[in-house]
């Protein structure tokens, strides 16, 4: 068989594991991003 696929037969819970951590980080730059805004939206309205 292919050596990729080996490895990811062998690995394959690591992969799982950097997926859903890329997916959470992804989901919290998203907030992270979108609360700058919303802070910078509140200020100007109080302005």
């Amino acid at each position: 068989m292919n050596p990729f696929y080996d490895f990811l037969e062998q690995n394959s819970l690591y992969i799982v594991m950097i997926i859903v951590l890329l997916v959470w980080f992804g989901i919290f730059a998203f907030t992270f991003n979108l609360e700058k805004r919303v802070k910078k939206l509140e200020e100007k309205l109080n302005q």
